[in-house]
């Protein structure tokens, strides 16, 4: 990100020195380091005279009795992304905080505090028209995997690429993802349990397995870490954007929900990952710079505007 007539904002703690990254790309030549001019490459324009809608719609579900901060979280971000409408399934319970906190989000209230095949109907018959996007897991419950896989299968039928993240992240998913438009977004303990081996430690370790498991899955798979490796099985993208204030709880849901955005405008699921990513922890330095260690995952949504301006672009 380009800050207003100067250079790009670095880090000043990198998470990995500029010589050993430049030595790792080296040997692996198949590896592409995302920088701004290529998110810049990706990022859709916006039609002067185009109408609600039409900038993507997402929908977002989470939560549980205990999360309330996570799927708000998520939603906030997908709509700090420019999309025009973001709907937000979460148990009733938390319906009326979060419209209080968020009067631009539609709330729809789950009729169950966990996610069953009576909530996932009850999602997709609210719904008004199909939503260009759907991000799905953090704080959810889910009190069945077969909902989980209902859901997340409906979805992707119907055309609806999908991003899931936290709860959603369980094996008996990956049949219903395989070959469809989808992003895997775990952490290293999330892709353990997920694909049944923890990636590694090195960075050499984390891009075979996450390539690996992308590639066995036919699915795209951000890995997230120190550096985010994002794949769909044959392209490999590396971030090195970030900082170590993003350890905060929370900034993981920042980032689902800002791929989920991604996709509404149209991107492709390996683009939208890896932009994500990128502009994800953009917004976290640009947060640490101004409020040094004690960032929240809100401080990144409220820079997201700052960040993404530089990639705004109107067409007629």
């Amino acid at each position: 990100m380009a800050e207003s007539g100067g250079a790009p904002f670095r880090c000043p703690c990198a998470l990995i020195p500029p010589l050993l990254a430049q030595i790792f790309l080296n040997r692996f030549r198949d590896v592409q380091e995302i920088t701004e001019q290529y998110v810049a490459s990706l990022i859709p324009p916006r039609r002067r005279w185009s109408r609600k809608g039409e900038n993507g719609v997402v929908l977002c579900v989470g939560g549980s009795r205990l999360y309330h901060g996570a799927p708000a979280l998520m939603a906030m971000a997908a709509y700090r992304t420019g999309v025009d409408l973001v709907y937000l399934a979460v148990p009733e319970v938390h319906e009326r905080p979060i419209r209080s906190m968020a009067p631009e989000l539609i709330v729809i209230p789950m009729v169950d505090a966990k996610l069953t095949k009576r909530v996932a109907d009850q999602i997709l018959k609210w719904l008004p028209g199909r939503p260009n996007s759907a991000a799905i897991g953090p704080g959810l419950s889910v009190a069945k995997v077969t909902a989980l896989q209902y859901l997340v299968g409906q979805l992707l039928s119907d055309g609806v690429p999908v991003v899931l993240d936290a709860s959603a992240l369980i094996p008996e998913v990956l049949e219903v993802v395989r070959g469809k438009r989808a992003v895997l977004t775990p952490h290293a303990g999330e892709f353990a349990r997920l694909f049944g081996r923890h990636p590694g430690n090195s960075l050499e370790e984390r891009v075979r397995s996450a390539q690996e498991a992308a590639r066995s899955n036919d699915v795209v798979v951000l890995l997230k870490g120190p550096v985010d490796v994002i794949t769909d099985g044959e392209r490999v993208l590396i971030n090195r954007r970030g900082t170590p204030a993003m350890t905060v709880g929370g900034t993981g849901d920042v980032l689902t929900g800002i791929v989920a955005g991604l996709l509404a405008k149209g991107m492709e699921p390996l683009e939208a990952a890896a932009a994500g990513a990128f502009i994800n922890c953009v917004a976290g330095e640009v947060a640490e710079r101004d409020l040094g260690l004690h960032v929240l995952p809100s401080d990144l949504i409220a820079r997201l505007p700052a960040v993404m301006r530089a990639f705004d672009r109107v067409v007629d």
